[in-house]
């Protein structure tokens, strides 16, 4: 089968048509891919920003159809449509049993799982996934069955960026009815957690990005006003009085910004902090100023859900008309295109591109 794997980081990912699987075993499914995302977290591993070792076939957000499913799997079957979650939902762990699915403790077993093979070596799939292949084994724990009538195309995106983004507003810092928001990064996961802020019922959303493009996306999906960093202390008097916002989220992964988030949250306000950064890079805090501020400073792994619970959820809100998935997809590609999927997203890409991996 088809497959696009990063040799080196760095470097352009190679698709060949040699791959193939390791046998399916107890608990595994196997899936054939149908929609994968390209989420700016693929173009991280490459990088190295996320550390995913090499090699490894790349892509962590997809779609698919259920070929098979191994011994001891009960809850899916063959032809069941599914989305892939790259963080796996085990129900028995204590993160699950204590309300905290999204840090399941089976997601480093499948991070370093090797389920692809190549000229008889096995390698992994980002995150324990590999989205960009025509077929894939993960754990069932990973999977999560929808109705066959949601357009897989679309439900792909739903994999990662939207509810990392959605979750973010609504789980994480629980942005509430009437309330400011802040939103520092318009790409995949600021535009969802603009959504997310909207489907709140937050007064004011203020997107904040450098490409002007993003910004004028970022309205469309429910920004009530958009700057550049530039402007957003005169956008903060303007909507806040000089307070600060009651909630800011930042979707970008760089200290400049995850400080900006924090300085942009009111005196006992929220600032949540989605995007990755590298793990040398530091953020730096006076010990007064986390006393005085009197805020709450939020990692936010995943959009803290439960993706059995919360995935469900996100698609009865597209179905109901209140969350955009469409509107998101700015590019749709093969497979044999996803080097140039990663150099549009690496330009400034304004949403998302979608690769269509099922021949």
């Amino acid at each position: 089968m088809k497959a696009a794997i990063l040799w080196e980081l760095n470097k352009e990912l190679e698709v060949r048509d040699d791959v193939e699987l390791i046998d399916l075993g107890p608990g595994q499914v196997h899936i054939k891919v149908v929609s994968s995302g390209v989420c700016h977290s693929d173009v991280s591993a490459q990088n190295g920003t996320i550390p995913s070792g090499t090699p490894v076939v790349l892509g962590h957000e997809g779609a698919g159809i259920i070929l098979e499913v191994g011994p001891g799997v009960t809850g899916l079957e063959a032809g069941d449509h599914a989305i892939l979650s790259f963080t796996p939902a085990c129900r028995m762990c204590k993160p699950c049993l204590r309300g905290q699915a999204n840090l399941c403790d089976g997601m480093m077993a499948m991070a370093i799982s090797k389920n692809f093979v190549v000229k008889g070596e096995q390698i992994g799939g980002m995150t324990g996934c590999g989205t960009f292949a025509e077929e894939m084994i993960v754990p069932e724990s990973a999977v999560v069955k929808i109705d066959d009538d949601i357009p897989l195309n679309v439900v792909s995106l739903v994999g990662c960026g939207v509810m990392t983004g959605v979750g973010a507003a609504i789980n994480t810092a629980k942005v509430t009815p009437g309330s400011s928001v802040v939103v520092f990064g318009a790409g995949g996961v600021g535009i969802s957690a603009i959504q997310g802020a909207r489907i709140a019922g937050a007064a004011e959303i203020l997107a904040v990005d450098t490409v002007e493009g993003k910004l004028d996306m970022a309205k469309k999906f429910g920004a009530t006003h958009a700057c550049t960093p530039d402007d957003l202390a005169g956008m903060k008097n303007e909507i806040t009085g000089g307070e600060g916002f009651d909630f800011s989220i930042e979707c970008v992964g760089h200290p400049e910004t995850i400080r900006a988030t924090y300085d942009a949250a009111r005196r006992g306000g929220t600032a949540v902090v989605v995007g990755v950064g590298r793990q040398e890079q530091m953020v730096q805090f006076s010990a007064f100023e986390l006393f005085f501020g009197d805020k709450a400073l939020k990692g936010s792994m995943y959009g803290s859900a439960n993706v059995r619970i919360d995935m469900p959820k996100l698609l009865r809100l597209w179905k109901a008309g209140k969350l955009d998935l469409e509107g998101m997809i700015t590019r749709r590609m093969k497979l044999d295109d996803v080097n140039e999927a990663f150099r549009a997203m690496q330009a400034g890409e304004v949403v998302r591109s979608v690769l269509d991996i099922a021949a």
